[in-house]
């Protein structure tokens, strides 16, 4: 599975709509308005939108907080107590999703596929449309809805800091074909350039290389915890040994001395963009 792809069943919202709209109610019921009720649970006035509205998972802070907030710990908890995934998020996705909106630090090594926090909507389409067992149309415009969703988390969390390693064989195989490939060359070269993303490739020919074990997910909490988490076939590790978290931080920092710096990246996406 690509970064949470979810499972070709069909999505059931039924529970977040429920959740979002008992969190509506409380949160009238405490004579607040969106705009009021957002800073006191930290979270901006358009996800606690989304989150009434059933279009966004809640996550364990989040309940937390506005259960505190207005005085309904044990409602909100018995709420949230169903609710098992995301819509367009796979299973196995859903823990790791709610980990990526909380956290400080964001490093990603991919070795399989574009991370999907850089994917541009016309590779997202590339991957779900070659999947097997295929998809549907109403499948695919789920995935395509969830991931760039997600993606929202590149401009909206100004102060997290993300780190991207990808290999450059990812970019060498085009998926999708030449047009799709410059696309996502140049949404690459895009994100490369907010404050807060540091995008790195890893060359072809690369003799020293850190990332032999596969890909790798790592966040840091807000309480400065650092998370693991990997990928196989439909399913997926969290890891939170700090051993295991540790020699995981060991490789990424290796990686990051043996990928291209900022400069020389930029200037080989653009170099492969051009000989499209």
């Amino acid at each position: 599975m690509l970064d949470g792809v979810a499972s070709s069943e069909p999505e059931v919202s039924d529970g977040l709509k429920s959740f979002g709209a008992v969190l509506k109610a409380l949160r009238e019921e405490a004579g607040l308005t969106q705009e009021e009720f957002a800073p006191l649970v930290r979270y901006s006035v358009h996800a606690v939108a989304k989150l009434e509205q059933g279009k966004r998972f809640p996550s364990v802070r989040f309940i937390e907080r506005a259960g505190a907030v207005l005085e309904a710990p044990r409602v909100l908890k018995a709420a949230a107590r169903h609710l098992a995934r995301r819509q367009g998020l796979a299973s196995w996705f859903v823990q790791w999703a709610g980990i990526e909106e909380e956290a400080v630090s964001l490093y990603t090594y991919e070795c399989r596929a574009i991370p999907g926090l850089l994917q541009p909507e016309a590779y997202i389409r590339a991957i779900f449309e070659r999947r097997l067992p295929p998809l549907t149309e109403e499948q695919i415009e789920q995935q395509v809805v969830a991931r760039q969703e997600r993606q929202r988390l590149l401009t909206e969390r100004q102060n997290t800091a993300f780190s991207f390693i990808i290999e450059q064989a990812l970019l060498e195989r085009r998926v999708g074909g030449a047009e799709v490939t410059r696309t996502l060359i140049g949404h690459l070269l895009e994100a490369g350039n907010l404050r807060n993303v540091e995008l790195q490739i890893m060359s072809l020919r690369q003799e020293e290389h850190a990332g032999v074990d596969g890909q790798m997910y790592l966040a840091e909490t807000s309480e400065h915890q650092w998370l693991g988490y990997t990928e196989g076939q439909q399913s997926s590790v969290l890891l939170t040994n700090p051993d295991d978290v540790s020699a995981m931080l060991q490789r990424y920092g290796k990686l990051r001395s043996q990928a291209l710096d900022r400069e020389a990246t930029v200037s080989l996406l653009e170099q492969m963009r051009g000989a499209l």
